[in-house]
């Protein structure tokens, strides 16, 4: 793989970043080709036929990761507001995430809004060096109070009068509810006409409160097996839910919150299974202790836990999760569809998630044994120096 310059093309950003090219085995949404894709902020052309990469020994070329439950990195959590968000943007990008959702935890109205305060300012303006924010994903404080896992306690009945007031703070493009509460199917159904995407998670909610809730309009789940009642052959639960009838759901694949032979399972279920890091304050940071919102973590052994053993959040990265997936025996093609494309087609954005000509210039280059050796974010180049 090689880098070059073709005329023509303006950088939307203050360096000069126009006509970059690089060369190697492009995975498009047709397949591999083997040639050069031409970009500035975005994509120009792609030229080349079609190949399979075992013929060669070429770089490969993926859409840049889309990552949908990010809560923290870099020793910062969102919770903290200022400029933490941007911190976390920055160490993520330097894992070839190039679009997240800044995610939050139950918590009181008041940190919500410092939050999503500070959110909102990295939503309307990326800083260079990190990946885009395009929105909020509120993690509760709508779940149900039996079913917390490492959230804290307050949760709460959702109102759609505090998350339109949420949302004019920073653009809440994803929620977690649990539809077994009280009023919160009506909830669901407007949230959904209103254009965020509704997902069920933190539930002690049966099978049958599962298929309602999709029935008005939620989408997904949150951390698929995690926080939710479980398979069982009379009482199929949440999970059996999922399993049975969504189309689109979030899991961890850092193989400490779901077992391989369930992440299997859920992959031959669910077409549109992708994945994400709920990745906490610790990710890129040493063992110790941090804070997920207003509660003490500590990591060890890679995992991130409560005082009680509780696993809380990961310290996963979404380079560490394609290779993951390629592990477990998915192809290639598959596994970047899973950590990039399909989250962005939840959120209903054809220009992200995928390397066609007029598609936003976000893209990672990794060598043949899947480590990451360039990030472009809109057409930035990302400096991996800490990767």
């Amino acid at each position: 793989m090689t880098d070059g310059r073709h005329p023509g093309g303006a950088s939307s950003h203050g360096n000069d970043l126009s006509g970059v090219t690089l060369r190697g085995n492009i995975l498009t949404p047709q397949g591999w080709v083997s040639g050069s894709l031409h970009f500035d902020g975005r994509i120009a052309a792609i030229d080349g036929m079609p190949a399979d990469p075992a013929d060669n020994l070429d770089p490969y070329i993926l859409p840049g990761f889309i990552d949908l439950h990010v809560h923290g990195g870099g020793g910062k959590d969102i919770m903290d507001g200022g400029d933490a968000v941007d911190v976390i943007a920055a160490i993520h990008a330097r894992h070839g995430t190039t679009s997240m959702l800044a995610t939050t935890m139950t918590s009181p109205l008041s940190d919500l809004e410092n939050a999503l305060e500070a959110c909102g300012h990295a939503c309307r303006a990326r800083r260079p060096g990190t990946a885009r924010v395009l929105g909020v994903h509120l993690e509760g404080p709508y779940i149900n109070p039996g079913k917390l896992g490492a959230q804290p306690d307050f949760a709460q009945p959702a109102s759609l009068q505090e998350v339109t007031r949420l949302s004019a703070l920073a653009p809440v493009k994803l929620i977690t509810v649990a539809p077994e509460i009280a009023g919160h199917l009506e909830v669901v159904r407007m949230l959904s006409d209103s254009g965020m995407r509704v997902q069920i998670g933190h539930t002690l909610g049966s099978y049958e409160d599962g298929v309602q809730a999709l029935a008005h309009g939620a989408s997904g789940f949150t951390h698929l097996f995690n926080a939710m009642t479980a398979f069982q052959a009379r009482a199929p639960g949440m999970v059996g839910a999922a399993l049975a009838h969504a189309r689109y759901s979030e899991l961890i694949p850092d193989l400490l919150h779901v077992h391989p032979g369930a992440i299997k399972a859920a992959l031959r279920a669910i077409p549109r299974l992708y994945c994400v890091t709920d990745s906490t304050a610790a990710t890129g940071m040493p063992d110790g202790d941090y804070m997920l919102g207003r509660q003490q973590v500590h990591k060890c052994m890679g995992g991130v836990r409560l005082a009680d053993g509780t696993l809380a959040g990961s310290t996963l990265t979404m380079d560490q999760a394609l290779r993951n997936l390629v592990g477990l025996g998915l192809d290639l093609a598959d596994a970047s569809r899973r950590v990039s494309t399909y989250a962005a087609d939840h959120l209903g954005l054809p220009e992200r998630g995928r390397l066609a000509s007029g598609c936003h210039a976000d893209l990672v280059v990794l060598d043949r044994k899947l480590n990451l050796t360039k990030v472009y974010v809109e057409g930035e180049q990302i400096g991996l120096t800490d990767v």
